[in-house]
């Protein structure tokens, strides 16, 4: 088992969190949605896995390349 670090491409504010600790993703599902000088970028899952810790909520600022969520892949 391994873990994988998912990084904000921007910098902006969490507007929105679809993912939970635990569950299940694959490549290209969308952990959380930044929101960045009016547009929404979806960051993604770029391999499959487990959301092993999150680590941002709604409304969090972030900056670019912070790191929002680990996945434990096997």
């Amino acid at each position: 088992m391994s873990e994988h670090n998912v990084m904000a491409e921007v910098a902006g504010s969490i507007w929105k969190v679809e993912v939970a600790e635990g569950q299940q993703v694959q490549p290209g599902d969308t952990l959380c949605i930044v929101e960045s000088m009016k547009m929404e970028i979806a960051v993604e899952a770029p391999v499959s896995g487990t959301v092993l810790r999150l680590l941002v909520s709604e409304g969090d600022a972030v900056t670019d390349e912070q790191v929002v969520c680990v996945l434990s892949t096997a």
